[in-house]
């Protein structure tokens, strides 16, 4: 079983716009170092939300920009931008032996529960923002790492 980092990583690349737009070239490169990924992948994720409209892109600039404020882009705004077959967040095993009791009913006893958690977790997404992950972040660099105060003071909240 494979979970997908897609969402985090997505998320990840938001914050990295957010707090790093004036401090850099923001290229696929250097925000692959921070996720911890291939260059490509990021690409791909931007694309994405390029064609979400969370970001805007300019060819040939590694300037890449959110299209709203942080506090404008809830946790399902990017999970909705997800380029994912499927984005329900808890899978149901297709595979099951028909023949066995528990198997050939297993699949209509977890759909009804698994939609209702999905609702349960798409409405706190909906409710929590970028700015808030945001938040964060800058309270736990400035706990880790206090000389980035500088940087970071913008995005707390008073």
């Amino acid at each position: 079983m494979k979970y997908s980092m897609r969402f985090s990583d997505t998320i990840h690349v938001l914050a990295y716009i957010a707090i790093l737009h004036d401090t850099a070239p923001l290229t696929s490169q250097a925000i692959a170092a921070s996720v911890e990924t291939n260059p490509s992948n990021i690409r791909r994720i931007m694309a994405s939300l390029k064609k979400a409209g969370l970001i805007k892109t300019t060819v040939g600039k590694p300037q890449p920009a959110l299209t709203r404020a942080p506090e404008q882009i809830s946790l399902l705004d990017i999970f909705n931008s997800l380029d994912e077959a499927d984005t329900n967040l808890i899978q149901v095993d297709p595979k099951t032996n028909p023949d066995c009791v528990v198997g050939g009913n297993i699949q209509d006893a977890l759909n009804a529960q698994y939609a209702h958690f999905q609702k349960v977790v798409q409405d706190e997404m909906a409710k929590t923002t970028l700015a808030d992950v945001i938040q964060d972040i800058a309270t736990n660099e400035i706990k880790k790492r206090p000389e980035s105060q500088g940087l970071m003071a913008n995005y707390l909240k008073s």
